[in-house]
């Protein structure tokens, strides 16, 4: 069940009140009795889940984001140079030194 915030317009008495989502809004003011009772918008209490990006993804307080006319240098660091080539073919165990899948087309 939801909590909701109320508040009453006419003495100020806020209070939190957990509530099913079918139930009538309160109208009347617990301290006061005045008819003035309201609920407050407020910021939802659940996250999101799945792909995507959310702002709760880097919550703990990494890097900052990097910018686009950056991004050359990291696609640099992801593609694996070719191996120079040779006359002999090269053994598997150097193939996996290098990062190379064993069906790669380097060697």
């Amino acid at each position: 069940m939801p909590i909701y915030a109320y508040k009453c317009d006419a003495c100020g008495h806020a209070k939190d009140v957990l509530q099913k989502m079918s139930d009538d809004p309160l109208t009347d003011c617990p301290a006061c009795g005045a008819p003035k009772f309201n609920k407050q918008l407020t910021a939802p209490g659940f996250q999101l889940k799945g792909t995507g990006w959310y702002a709760t993804d880097f919550k703990g307080g990494g890097a900052a984001a990097v910018p686009a006319a950056a991004g050359t240098a990291a696609d640099a660091v992801a593609a694996p140079s070719p191996a120079p080539a040779s006359d002999t073919a090269a053994p598997a165990a150097t193939a996996s030194a290098a990062g190379c899948a064993a069906s790669c087309a380097c060697h």
